[in-house]
């Protein structure tokens, strides 16, 4: 009961595909597609798990393309290429206006400075035991230098303030004077210049607040703080604060010298205390909202856009969706949603079609979806994060999905998921035809540009030019759309820039990812397959040393199928490179191959059929494994695995069969008829059933070739072998060893798996007699010096 459920779980997406086509194309094209659809769910396990993936994707994306069209979308400063009014009436905070209230606030209200308590109460108490100090001084000779230097002492000053001193303690007037002057010091703070600087101009307010040891002190004006690096205006200040506190005389030259002298500022602002209250003031000051009537305009067309003005189309943007009706909002939703089903099923579609590599395997189908999805959720959040770039956001993630597809895949493939991407870029983005159109130019800089990876090279100049095709259809784009108003060339060379830049910046991310995509969507490009071909490649070196014959048995097959590849239109470089892999098998145990054994007796005439079988089957399995720890591409392991298929190890079949004749005659006798095999009581007694070896047992495991390489490689490496034991190898003869082993391999069905045609067939006979023939070409005869004759090239 459960699989069925997740049957009709997977049939859901299919449904809504048919009846969506036969609304739309009508009812003859929709019986076609049921029925191929119909065919490629009972013969393709993987479609259901491929609608589940649609399904998911489509889910995401119209969530994604919902929320990316609720985004304001546009930058301040930039010119506007059209004009927004507002829909909906909607009352809106002026944050302009509000935040220069508050600024206003902030600025009116009055800085803090705190006291320095130890300074002040240093001066009082200086003033007020200086009585007491100088009672017993008898002239000034007597008195200490540090509080003749501290007062500016002259002997009528020691005169006076002796006078001060009662029974040797301060009298009360003068401790009276000195408390008043204290006072008096505590509303005229002593800065320094540039603390001054700041307290006298900061700010509109016009009063100061004071705190001593944590108790505000009544506000003064900014006018009383007294310049301590002005020494005129500090002397004038000081006597008048001398003369208010009641000094006179010699007294009072003798407190203002005390204050003048060494002044220090006797108070700090406050910085922290200060900012307390200006966000006191400005929090209290209440938001200024303005409304905004239908049919306001935001902004005009060919107008630089504004802070208030985007706020105001933010709100506007905002309000007018939750004013929505829930029916509109949904109809709206509805319609985005079948647009992204509408092209999901596109993308669907072409790769059932089109993509069999794509459609094969059920990671593939992910790995295109996940592409797809992760380059729009960079397009949409990159261009809601920073409208700004929007030139180089909106555009270089399709472009990034056509390089990503080319190298996966194929040109057509690229061609049809970009383009398809790009469409929900420009849904999801709100762009106009003009940025759909450079897109479309972008992908087909890619697409017919970039056929194949040999060299970085190759990406460098596919990138270069995708860049400047871009650039100039961006700019084309522009001067159409775009008003043409000051400031707008300036514009569209900056957005030229940003995209060019983008361009680049996605060349070298996928030069940067070109290995871990290789590996994901199991594709050889051609650097890989140049880096393979190095003879210095371990492997090929191991090969080398181990098995030389073998190596040059590699090189020879190489060559002669790299020519046939080419005249069919496959892959050469792939089919070269697999050519010199295909036998590394062999380097285990050498000796046991013709190729490299130099002489002598051969190994496999001490071995029984069926032993020599293992061997010469075993390089196969060998290989493919060497192959695996070697880290070379699936591709080129199939070239391994394959290039004998399940062909017939002809050789120690004939030499089984001969010794099973020969055991069968000589099981005539009774003595033989162990040695024989002769067949136990009860089996049967037929001598072709008894004594024959079963062909199945002398064939290759396979698997049967799957590409036209592969299938190229089989008929090269068997021409190879069997022209080399040809005592004269002449043009006619080696073109009927080339016929005969292909019609061979074809009527043994080696080719059934891969798409090789007869025609094909016919053009790589032809390529490979040519190309063994001009090999292995016959040799004139020379006469030597002692009359007999030897063959030279």
């Amino acid at each position: 009961a459960m699989m069925r459920v997740v049957d009709v779980l997977y049939a859901l997406p299919f449904i809504f595909f048919v009846i969506l086509l036969m609304v739309t194309f009508g009812r003859n094209f929709i019986l076609m597609f049921v029925a191929i659809g119909a065919v490629e769910w009972l013969t393709t396990p993987r479609l259901g798990s491929g609608l589940l993936v649609a399904a998911i994707f489509a889910v995401v994306v119209s969530q994604l393309v919902i929320w990316a069209r609720q985004q304001p979308l546009v930058a301040v400063g930039r010119i506007m290429d059209e004009t927004r009014l507002v829909r909906v009436e909607l009352k809106t905070e002026d944050r302009a206006q509000t935040q220069q209230l508050r600024e206003a606030a902030r600025q009116s209200t009055p800085r803090v400075y705190v006291g320095d308590t130890t300074v002040l109460d240093g001066i009082i108490t200086s003033l007020e035991k200086l009585p007491r100090t100088l009672a017993s001084a008898e002239s000034l000779e007597a008195v200490d230098p540090k509080i003749i230097e501290q007062f500016g002492l002259t002997p009528e000053m020691l005169a006076a303030i002796k006078s001060e001193a009662i029974d040797g303690q301060p009298s009360q007037s003068w401790e009276a004077k000195v408390r008043e002057l204290g006072r008096l010091l505590l509303r005229r703070p002593l800065l320094e210049r540039q603390a001054w600087q700041r307290a006298v101009q900061e700010g509109s307010h016009s009063t100061i607040k004071l705190i001593v040891a944590g108790r505000p002190i009544e506000q003064v004006f900014r006018g009383e703080v007294i310049n301590l690096d002005d020494k005129e205006a500090l002397a004038g200040a000081m006597n008048l604060l001398a003369r208010e506190a009641g000094f006179t005389g010699p007294l009072r030259t003798l407190a203002v010298n005390r204050l003048t002298i060494t002044p220090r500022r006797t108070y700090t602002l406050d910085e922290s205390a200060t900012a307390q209250d200006q966000n006191a003031a400005a929090a209290a000051i209440e938001p200024v909202f303005a409304v905004s009537p239908v049919g306001q305009i935001i902004y005009q067309r060919g107008s630089v856009l504004t802070q208030a003005q985007q706020d105001l189309f933010e709100a506007e943007l905002n309000h007018y969706r939750s004013a929505s009706a829930i029916w509109q909002r949904l109809t709206r939703n509805v319609g985005i949603t079948g647009a992204v089903i509408g092209i999901t099923l596109a993308l669907a579609g072409y790769t059932i079609l089109f993509c069999q590599r794509a459609r094969s395997n059920a990671s593939r189908m992910i790995g295109v979806a996940s592409i797809l999805l992760l380059t729009l959720l960079l397009a949409v959040f990159g261009t809601a994060a920073i409208p700004g770039l929007g030139a180089m956001t909106v555009v270089t993630p399709t472009v990034l999905v056509a390089l990503l597809m080319t190298v996966a895949y194929d040109r057509r493939s690229a061609l049809a998921y970009a383009l398809l991407h790009g469409l929900l870029v420009a849904i999801a983005l709100r762009q106009s035809v003009g940025t759909v159109v450079v897109m479309i130019a972008g992908v087909a800089c890619v697409v017919w540009s970039l056929k194949e990876i040999r060299d970085r090279t190759t990406l460098v100049r596919t990138t270069v030019f995708t860049a400047i095709g871009v650039a100039i259809a961006q700019v084309l784009v522009s001067f159409i759309e775009r008003p043409l108003v000051d400031g707008v060339v300036r514009e569209v060379a900056i957005d030229t820039g940003l995209i060019s830049v983008g361009i680049l910046l996605v060349g070298g991310m996928t030069l940067f990812l070109l290995p871990m995509l290789e590996r994901a969507f199991n594709v050889t490009t051609g650097m890989t397959l140049i880096e393979l071909r190095d003879p210095k490649q371990p492997l090929l070196r191991e090969l080398q040393q181990r098995a030389p014959g073998t190596y040059n048995h590699s090189l020879n097959v190489a060559a002669i199928a790299e020519t046939a590849a080419e005249a069919v239109g496959a892959d050469a470089l792939l089919t070269y490179v697999g050519a010199l892999y295909h036998d590394v098998g062999k380097m285990n145990k050498p000796e046991y191959f013709v190729e490299n054994q130099a002489g002598g007796p051969n190994k496999h005439d001490r071995l029984s059929p069926a032993m020599s079988l293992l061997v010469v089957v075993g390089h196969v399995k060998d290989g493919l494994e060497l192959a695996r720890e070697a880290g070379l591409p699936k591709s080129i392991q199939h070239f391994v695995e394959a290039h004998h298929g399940t062909t017939l190890v002809e050789y120690f079949y004939h030499r089984a069969r001969q010794q099973a004749l020969a055991g069968k005659d000589a099981g005539k006798d009774g003595a033989g008829a162990a040695v024989a095999g002769k067949p136990k009581d009860g089996a049967p007694t037929d001598a072709n059933e008894a004594f024959m070896p079963d062909e199945f047992e002398y064939r290759y495991p396979g698997p049967k070739p799957r590409t036209k390489e592969v299938a190229i490689l089989m008929i090269a490496d068997a021409v190879e072998s069997a022209t080399r034991a040809m005592s004269e190898p002449t043009s006619s003869r080696i073109d009927a060893l080339v016929r005969q082993i292909a019609n061979k391999r074809l009527m043994d069905g080696q080719f059934d798996d891969c798409d090789l045609t007869l025609k094909d067939l016919h053009t790589i006979v032809e390529s490979v007699s040519r190309t063994v023939a001009s090999m292995y070409h016959g040799r004139v005869a020379y006469p030597s010096s002692k009359g007999s004759q030897e063959k030279r090239a």
